[in-house]
């Protein structure tokens, strides 16, 4: 993608309506519609080409695996029937949910049969049985918590939508990979109300970024119990954070910002006037005076260094969680200007990145781009 086209991909998402608590699969909301503001559809191709490239691709592979036993001794594709591709696990899960996102929306794209392909050969109830069963091991009752169970959540929840519209496929996608979805809401269940501290990381443990995923699945499926527990203990860990300080952020390897991501989840169940108000409390330095260099977009000095490459994701998830925040705030509050330039920012500075060239980017940053453009 190149800088041009980075420029002015700016997206809104409408949405036919909400989803209801307690809502059977058939009732649920309408898809998103992804739009440039200019009218014309973006080209998402070079995003969805990086998640097909990777998504059989089964080495290089990075294994977090607890071994039990000789046994437990195996090539990713036996460890991980479904998801052994594109470097790891939580990478191969969120790209599944890339190819379902754009085969959904964008139904007769040109890339749309190959993500269904995929999505057909990998979604079957065998496939999925030997992932669910790789959580039967109580030495990896933390395997991938917080981050790659919240991603795979979500991919639920796509299914579960695109299902909702009919489509045959999906519906049966959707049933095969419910006892995995099953297992992970399970695991999230067992360990929140054990949390006593919230982890503030700007990586895969970090737990305001997976909360809030988690949150938009449970509202997205009618999870009445899990959306709950999710807000309250959201509420616990972090409403009363004050005075938190962006000028440490970031860390020189982080993809995910511990300061805005906690906005960014709050924002999710504050009413305008409370967040507005909890936000001047915990962000004080985000003034309507405050200039271009509030928050200036990360640098990255190696892309084919996977940990310094990183930071590539981090513009783009600082974009959409400064979108989310600035939408959060009351219309007339000074600061939404502010946070929109921005947003703006790394908007560009994060899709100009999006250039695989790196398989230590590319495995992954598709998908980053994708739910940036996707974001409300």
């Amino acid at each position: 993608m190149n800088g041009s086209r980075a420029s002015y991909l700016i997206v809104a998402l409408t949405v036919a309506g909400l989803v209801g608590c307690g809502a059977p699969i058939d009732e649920q909301a309408a898809p998103p519609q992804l739009r440039e503001a200019d009218g014309d559809a973006p080209d998402l191709s070079p995003f969805v080409r990086l998640a097909l490239d990777c998504a059989e691709r089964e080495y290089p592979n990075k294994i977090a695996h607890t071994m039990v036993a000789d046994a437990d001794l195996a090539p990713p594709r036996e460890l991980h029937p479904a998801f052994y591709g594109c470097f790891d696990w939580h990478s191969a899960v969120h790209g599944h949910w890339l190819l379902a996102r754009y085969a959904r929306v964008h139904p007769d794209a040109p890339l749309a049969d190959e993500a269904r392909a995929v999505l057909g050969r990998h979604l079957t109830r065998a496939r999925i049985a030997g992932e669910a069963a790789y959580f039967t091991s109580p030495e990896r009752g933390s395997w991938e918590r917080p981050y790659g169970l919240a991603w795979l959540l979500q991919l639920a929840a796509e299914l579960r939508g695109w299902a909702a519209d009919g489509d045959p496929d999906a519906r049966r996608w959707a049933e095969a990979l419910h006892p995995l979805e099953t297992v992970c809401v399970s695991r999230l269940e067992t360990w929140l109300p054990k949390l006593a501290y919230p982890i503030r990381t700007g990586e895969h443990s970090q737990t305001a970024f997976a909360f809030g995923l988690a949150l938009d699945y449970a509202r997205a499926v009618g999870d009445r119990e899990l959306a709950a527990l999710i807000e309250n203990r959201s509420r616990d860990l972090y409403l009363d954070d004050r005075d938190a300080d962006l000028s440490f952020e970031p860390s020189g390897q982080d993809f995910l910002s511990p300061i805005l991501a906690e906005a960014d989840l709050l924002s999710r169940f504050l009413t305008p006037a409370e967040f507005a108000d909890w936000l001047g409390r915990f962000l004080p330095g985000l003034a309507p005076e405050a200039g271009g260099r509030w928050l200036p977009v990360a640098r990255v000095t190696d892309r084919a260094d996977g940990k310094l490459a990183h930071l590539d994701g981090l513009n783009l998830s600082r974009a959409w969680m400064l979108e989310r925040i600035a939408d959060a705030l009351p219309p007339s509050d000074p600061r939404r200007p502010v946070v929109r330039r921005a947003r703006d920012a790394h908007v560009r500075a994060g899709l100009d990145a999006v250039i695989g060239t790196h398989y230590a980017g590319g495995h992954w940053l598709g998908t980053y781009a994708i739910y940036l453009l996707a974001s409300d």
